[in-house]
């Protein structure tokens, strides 16, 4: 069983994972599955599918799975804010959006410099209210993941929406194609996945992780490669709560020490494209992985959400 499911590159990895688990293929019938956000008010996983422009809902309790959205703006991540709001990323929209409590949407980024976005890919919410997302051109290169264009901005960066005033600066400018990204246990670092390599062969594949500035604003540090993927790209990835990373992967989930140490792999039969963990614990892993979505649980928990205690 164990080495049918998981791939051992340090003996660490055994404090993480149970032996007598196996990885549970909840549903299957997409084109493109990403972006899983677990909402732990309700108990259940949202994630999309980009091609078919619709978001799908996972019921943690019954195992169903249904329509949630579609003709949804060819959303790819999401995250809860701090008042457990859905904030997006829509490759079609081009923009980034929040769904309120009453059941409308707001448009929170749509341009920058006067400028249309190329097409927002994964978004993360800090604890002070900002909003850090990643801007590819995946979502304007072809019809396929939403409205073929040209790119206005002429680049990829990664911007912050600033929770006072809504203004959205650039906060780094020197990736080929910014993806995933999560902040580490403190806030103290960023960390940022380049999947270039999907563009061009020598590309990077990596992820790259920032010292914060002192107000927690900008990007202090150049952004050191803290790993690099030994099997096609990073995409998405989250922190557990010691600081290990669980990293999207071709072929299935990489787990990396906070030393920068390739742990262990969990192995997926399909190229894995984003990760969440779930359940009342946080101890369940949920992938993403092309057509289908999967579960495993894990002896570690996921990092503390950022939603807060008095969220409605």
């Amino acid at each position: 069983m164990l080495a049918e499911c998981f791939e051992i590159n340090d003996l660490r990895f055994h404090s993480l994972i149970f032996e007598n688990v196996f990885i549970e293929k909840l549903w299957t019938g997409a084109r493109w599955t990403e972006g899983p956000c677990y909402v732990p008010a309700g108990r259940y996983v949202l994630f999309s599918d980009i091609p078919n422009d619709r978001v799908l809902r996972f019921d943690e309790v019954s195992g169903a799975i249904t329509l949630f959205a579609d003709r949804c703006g060819f959303q790819n991540g999401r995250t809860l804010d701090r008042q457990g709001r859905i904030v997006s990323c829509e490759h079609g929209g081009r923009r980034v959006s929040r769904i309120e409590h009453d059941g409308s949407t707001s448009e929170l980024c749509a341009t920058f410099d006067g400028k249309k976005l190329n097409s927002p890919n994964d978004v993360v919410v800090k604890s002070d209210g900002s909003i850090w997302f990643t801007d590819p051109t995946y979502g304007i290169d072809s019809d396929y993941e939403g409205h073929a264009a040209k790119s206005e901005i002429g680049a990829s960066y990664v911007y912050r929406i600033d929770p006072q005033n809504g203004k959205t600066a650039a906060v780094a400018m020197d990736f080929a194609k910014p993806n995933g990204l999560a902040f580490n246990g403190d806030e103290s670092s960023l960390y940022i996945s380049d999947t270039g390599l999907s563009h061009d062969p020598d590309g990077p594949h990596h992820i790259r992780v920032f010292d914060l500035s002192a107000d927690g604003k900008s990007l202090q540090s150049k952004g050191e490669v803290f790993a690099t993927c030994n099997a096609g790209v990073f995409d998405g990835f989250r922190f557990d709560r010691d600081g290990n990373i669980w990293a999207s992967a071709g072929d299935g989930v990489h787990c990396y020490a906070p030393d920068g140490c390739l742990l262990g792999k969990i192995l997926i039969p399909e190229a894995v494209s984003n990760v969440e963990f779930g359940g009342p614990k946080r101890n369940r892993l949920y992938i993403c992985a092309t057509q289908s979505l999967y579960s495993v649980y894990l002896r570690t928990n996921g990092a503390n959400p950022t939603v807060s205690s008095d969220a409605h």
